[in-house]
């Protein structure tokens, strides 16, 4: 799973028409109810993949490879093509949509939304294998409390977080590479290392993709991109938590 900014397809903008202040303020709540409303359905459907395909032998062989253990235990050894096929996709779909954002229907980009949250599902499988579920559910819920103050503080602060953009997005190629490295290096530092910025990387993008979106519906009032642009919003928010939750799991998960 990656994270991309496809905000360039609309950018806030100047010399709008004068608005009613009240019924833009109203516009731009159900704006965010619906974006949160579709990164939450993403989470769901997620989840609801992921224990499908881990407690459903008959998916769970089309995708992982299992061993059983001289105790009887059953652990992951490894996925299978489709498995693999199921991983990476979500990745191509992320990298289409940021490049035909500004061309694609609001039909086509709610395909492409459902497709990634339920391709990541089989992604969150191997997690189910790796760690304890104490340890998801906690995991979970940090980031969960994580991810609703920093989306408030890029919703409600006066302060333009824009210049975080390339920051970020140069962090976010630095880890990239560094786990690339690491893949053949094995070292537990950079490992946490890699987690630990990863962290505070998709905490800020958390933020920056909220206060983005937010400053997008300005740009959009008034037209028809308006629900294309929540259900692109709710894909940058459901990346950076996905992130989020991976690389706290990283650091401070119990693993089996």
């Amino acid at each position: 799973m990656a994270q991309f900014d496809n905000n360039s397809f609309l950018r806030p903008g100047y010399g709008a028409p004068a608005i009613d202040q009240a019924q833009y303020d109203i516009g731009l709540r159900s704006h965010m109810l619906r974006v949160y409303n579709y990164m939450a359905s993403g989470l769901a459907l997620s989840g609801i993949v992921a224990m499908l395909v881990f407690s459903v032998p008959a998916l769970n062989a089309l995708f992982i490879k299992t061993i059983v253990l001289s105790n009887g235990r059953t652990m992951m050894g490894g996925l299978t093509i489709l498995g693999w096929i199921a991983v990476l996709a979500p990745i191509g779909l992320i990298l289409y949509s940021a490049f035909r954002a500004s061309t694609m229907s609001t039909r086509s980009a709610q395909v492409v939304f459902w497709a990634i949250v339920a391709l990541n599902g089989v992604g969150f499988t191997v997690l189910l294998y790796r760690y304890t579920g104490a340890s998801l559910a906690r995991t979970f819920f940090i980031t969960a409390a994580a991810f609703a103050a920093l989306s408030l503080y890029g919703y409600t602060t006066k302060r333009s977080l824009s210049g975080m953009g390339t920051f970020l997005f140069m962090g976010l190629i630095g880890i990239m590479i560094a786990g690339i490295v690491n893949i053949f290096v094995q070292s537990s530092m950079m490992s946490f290392i890699i987690s630990a910025v990863g962290v505070l990387i998709f905490a800020g993008f958390t933020a920056y993709d909220t206060q983005t979106i937010k400053e997008q519906y300005s740009e959009a009032y008034g037209t028809d991109v308006q629900e294309k642009l929540a259900i692109f919003g709710a894909l940058n928010l459901y990346l950076d938590f996905v992130n989020m939750f991976q690389m706290l799991l990283s650091l401070i998960g119990d693993r089996e």
